[in-house]
């Protein structure tokens, strides 16, 4: 049997300025709690992570799917 990944990256999106950042949209297989991600890949290195929210402020939670094979 394969370990399970507790997260999942579903968006990735590089740009800014020198293309130098980078954001991404990642899921808790658990929780199915969603995670914006920005990664600074220049020299400055700063880096966050916070949960999505919608447009009425809750957290955006994305129902874990289940493998059927186990």
């Amino acid at each position: 049997m394969a370990k399970n990944k507790r997260f999942t990256v579903v968006y990735e999106d590089e740009g800014g300025l020198f293309n130098l950042s980078l954001c991404r949209i990642i899921i808790d297989n658990e929780t199915g709690v969603n995670y914006l991600c920005s990664v600074d890949t220049g020299n400055g290195g700063i880096s966050g992570i916070t949960p999505l929210l919608d447009s009425n402020g809750n957290v955006v939670v994305t129902i874990p799917e289940k493998d059927p094979f186990e």
